[in-house]
């Protein structure tokens, strides 16, 4: 068989890490990119990163006073003060899951030594996590009250949760995946000041940066798959990492802890419908009141509440509070209950990771492996997705695809290769690993969205898009960003990469 990469192989290279410039640069220490402390200890960024992305043992969190923990979403991260993430939904032992906020500190301690305890912006904190647990008691009583001040009525103490040992990686394979995360938003819509050497780089010099902070963003999503791989292994990291995909900016941690109860939910049934009415019933996306009219759409969601009816108390451990999905600035075809519907139809193929790794294996003409893909993730009718888009919403005049071309790029981009392109590096495959590489970079790029303008306009000092022709483009635009926008203020004060892109024009030029 012909590899379709070698037919491109006097136009292709992929660096590995080792000869990345990028990466490599990237990875040279500073003082804004220390990561453990004196002590060898992750300092409080590192810590807030692990939250952030939930690179945790998540069925083995307890508080430090014994009750387990369950993380329904972790929060958005906050830059305007305050708890270092805001809207968590989290559940602590039997009590009912709670939505709030969530502080991250290094010791304990530190809810007093920081004064949170005398902060009134810090009286919706239901989660205390730190590094070290130790003297948690007498650090974390709200209202300033330690054991040792008896004039102050103490109430009960905050719950807080130790990570040193729910670590998911070793600390220092999470240092190489997140030491270049960024908890924060991106800075505001300014001309940065890496546009003047950004200026200096011809096309075919910016191209090839782009390229290899791409490929530093592949290495990245494929490391954080194989991590999870190696604690539940390769198909059942994939599923979660489709149905974070399907989850979109707000709802991807609700996304992701379905998939983790996977196995639970997808025994004993195999149908489109069984699998749409357990996800629908578990996710607690559900209309609470049926409505009293027959016909329609009415009719569906009736037999969808009759199938669960029967089948809640079974999967009661696996539901989810309709707290934790957010439907602010949602399109309706972005609705979690339509992308549900559409994962239940993946499911209830049965034979989705196969096509996948036929779809890898594939000697394909250039420009049909986008569309193959699409072949394999598309579903050509569905009783009511298909003609809604919501329980609540009318009947469409003509049916809509649960799935656009917009998505089978992010899917493929953000999931489906970086999966397959950690499997071809655990097995030393390396032929396999080329031509993902040379699939990765060829793919057509994805629709734009406010993330790239912001980026183009920060880095390139222009809100064009002429320089972003391929995903893979678009995908180093965003990593840069990520890098390096996310972690500078809008003055770009002790940002490094006006230097990187010095750098990489005089190696280009030797």
């Amino acid at each position: 068989m012909t590899l379709p990469g070698h037919r491109r192989k006097s136009n292709f290279k992929m660096f590995p890490s080792s000869e990345n410039f990028y990466v490599a640069w990237r990875a040279q220490p500073s003082a804004a990119n220390v990561i453990r402390d004196e002590n060898d200890r992750p300092v409080e960024r590192l810590l807030q990163a692990v939250w952030l992305h939930q690179r945790l043992r998540r069925d083995q969190l307890k508080t430090t006073e014994g009750k387990s923990v369950r993380i329904f979403h972790p929060g958005f991260a906050s830059a305007e003060g305050g708890p270092d993430f805001r809207g968590a939904v989290i559940q602590i032992g039997d009590d009912a899951p709670r939505s709030g906020d969530v502080e991250v500190d290094l010791c304990a301690s530190g809810w007093r030594a920081h004064g949170h305890d005398r902060n009134p912006n810090f009286q919706n904190v239901i989660l205390h996590v730190v590094w070290d647990g130790a003297g948690v008691h007498a650090s974390t009583c709200r209202n300033g009250g330690a054991s040792n001040e008896p004039k102050v009525k103490l109430q009960t103490p905050l719950p807080t949760l130790a990570i040193h040992d729910k670590l998911d990686a070793s600390l220092a394979e999470l240092e190489l995946w997140l030491e270049n995360e960024s908890s924060r938003s991106f800075p505001e819509n300014l001309r940065g000041q890496c546009c003047a050497p950004m200026r200096e780089l011809d096309g075919t010099q910016l191209t090839g940066l782009l390229r290899e902070a791409a490929g530093a963003r592949l290495q990245a999503k494929a490391a954080r798959f194989r991590a999870r791989a190696q604690h539940a292994g390769w198909e059942q990291s994939l599923w979660e990492g489709l149905f974070r995909a399907l989850g979109y900016k707000y709802n991807t941690w609700p996304m992701q802890l379905l998939a983790e109860s996977r196995r639970r939910w997808a025994r004993g049934t195999d149908s489109a419908f069984g699998l749409q009415a357990r996800l629908l019933g578990i996710s607690g996306l559900l209309p609470s009141e049926l409505p009293r009219a027959s016909g329609g759409g009415n009719n569906y969601l009736r037999r969808v509440w009759d199938r669960w009816w029967r089948e809640r108390d079974e999967f009661n451990d696996c539901a989810l509070p309709r707290t934790v999905w957010k439907f602010h600035g949602l399109r309706p075809a972005n609705h979690p209950q339509r992308r549900l519907a559409l994962a239940a139809h993946w499911l209830a193929a049965g034979d989705t990771v196969q096509q996948l790794e036929r779809w890898c294996a594939a000697d394909l003409p250039d420009k049909k492996f986008p569309h193959s893909l699409r072949k394999i993730f598309e579903v050509e009718c569905d009783e009511f997705w298909s003609w809604h888009w919501t329980f609540r919403s009318a009947r469409l005049r003509k049916p809509q695809p649960l799935l656009g071309d917009a998505r089978v790029t992010d899917l493929a981009v953000n999931v489906v290769l970086p999966w397959l392109w950690a499997r071809a590096v655990e097995g030393k495959n390396g032929r396999l690993q080329h031509v993902l590489e040379w699939r990765y970079f060829a793919w057509p790029p994805a629709g734009d969205n406010s993330v790239l303008r912001l980026a183009r306009q920060r880095l390139l000092g222009t809100g064009r898009n002429c320089l972003c022709q391929s995903a893979a483009a678009q995908q180093g635009l965003i990593q840069i960003a990520s890098d390096f926008c996310g972690r500078s203020n809008t003055l770009c004060e002790d940002c490094r990469f006006p230097e990187l892109a010095r750098g990489w024009r005089a190696q280009a030029v030797t």
